[in-house]
């Protein structure tokens, strides 16, 4: 997969300028020091801000990492590195050999966007000329080739406290609660052959292969049916089988793996339906399972649902190794600098990052307890302000989280108070 993706790295020393800028970023982070139980276990966390307002986003997810684990006896070890836009202006490369190799030895990868670099406040990007394995884009695809993660979860959930916010009316959003499960090494984003040519007339033609193998769905698919188990025992896969051979083999082989789940409610939905479903009644769906192309789009129309992409957390897995955790929203750089950004999208992939990655659910539900609770006192950024709540930006966002975490201790019997 690496050499499909053309993993164009590095060998290089990252600039004295950037490791000190890395110890200011946690400078603040640095001072939290209120474990409620003396650190037993130790994490390495590889923390990549990358571009836009995950500069903004990341600092605020790694202080509630810090806080949470050191209330649940967890030491973490924080270690910045560059990737996307902000790697190309350090070392000429998207992702640098130094960032993957540490990125591979670490517990957990948190990372903030990449697209824009934070310095590129224009209306078109930088980099939109550069060759493909040039572009900050291209560290994603290395990135997860490298960290050889294949399944990528979005969870789309409409918190009470901001079902005003919604985009559809109130009674259809209430209580819907979706895990969308996305393919992420094959298909149309990855499968060769894929590139560039002239036809017979001399037009110049761009073109991509859909493809599946029978593998590929079964690796992802099984994720998918263990998923479901867990939850309500309602999988719907989607798929375009009326038209596209990929698809046609994805429905065959999902159908198939469905007799070793009986428990599991299977059913099938065409990518065009499951959209206008998912708008029309969300609640019928529990674990959706779908293709690298059809999960981009219906995770980022789902997060209309709650009314934001500000509140949509991601975890990438693979079967062992490294996750990578990240908010959906991406490098936003026009939001940039302004203190107006969500946080709260990073902070929940922080407590997947301890849920998935680390299997601290204990610390994973401290995290989103907190969340809870800052909302529950009415706080809201621009994206999700509603009449009657407080307007806050990122930086008091974070800092309320961070009270709210700390208001709440370990008891003898493990629970949260």
């Amino acid at each position: 997969m690496a050499g499909a993706l053309g993993l164009h790295v590095i060998t290089t020393q990252l600039p004295i300028a950037f490791i000190s800028a890395t110890k200011q970023t946690f400078r603040r982070a640095s001072v939290i020091r209120c474990a409620a139980n003396p650190p037993n276990k130790r994490y390495t966390i590889a923390v990549l801000p990358g571009d836009g307002v995950g500069n903004e986003v990341i600092p605020v997810a790694v202080d509630a990492l810090r806080l949470a684990g050191s209330l649940e006896g967890l030491d973490l070890r924080f270690e910045e590195l560059p990737i996307g836009g902000a790697a190309l202006e350090l070392v000429g490369v998207p992702l640098p050999e130094e960032t993957l190799r540490k990125a591979k030895q670490s517990d957990a990868v948190l990372l903030g966007a990449v697209g824009w670099h934070v310095l590129i406040l224009v209306d078109l990007p930088k980099w939109d000329n550069s060759p493909k394995h040039l572009k900050p884009i291209t560290a994603l695809l290395q990135l997860r080739a490298g960290l050889e993660v294949f399944s990528n979860l979005r969870p789309i959930t409409v918190f009470p406290q901001l079902v005003d916010s919604t985009y559809l009316r109130k009674d259809t959003a209430e209580g819907v609660d979706i895990m969308i499960i996305r393919e992420l090494t094959g298909g149309i984003y990855n499968a060769h052959p894929r590139g560039f040519t002239t036809n017979e007339q001399g037009d110049e033609v761009g073109f991509c292969t859909e493809s599946y193998s029978a593998s590929e769905v079964d690796h992802i698919a099984r994720v998918a049916f263990d998923i479901a188990k867990q939850r309500r025992s309602k999988l719907c896969s989607v798929d375009k089988a009326t038209i596209l051979e990929g698809s046609m083999l994805w429905r065959k082989r999902v159908t198939a793996m469905g007799l070793e789940y009986p428990e599991v409610e299977v059913s099938h939905l065409l990518i065009d339906t499951a959209a206008m479903d998912l708008v029309r009644y969300p609640r019928q769906f529990d674990t959706i399972l779908t293709g690298v192309m059809f999960g981009d789009i219906l995770s980022d129309l789902a997060a209309m649902i709650p009314g934001s992409v500000g509140l949509l957390p991601s975890a990438a897995l693979g079967d062992s190794g490294p996750g990578i955790f990240e908010p959906v929203h991406g490098s936003a750089p026009k939001h940039y600098g302004k203190d107006t950004v969500n946080p709260l999208a990073a902070v929940l992939s922080a407590a997947m990052l301890f849920r998935y990655g680390l299997k601290e659910e204990n610390a994973a539900q401290r995290i989103e307890k907190a969340v809870s609770d800052v909302l529950d006192r009415g706080f809201r950024t621009r994206d999700i302000l509603t009449p009657g709540t407080t307007l806050v930006g990122c930086k008091r966002m974070g800092e309320e989280i961070l009270r709210s975490l700390d208001a709440r201790v370990s008891v003898s019997n493990g629970s949260l108070v």
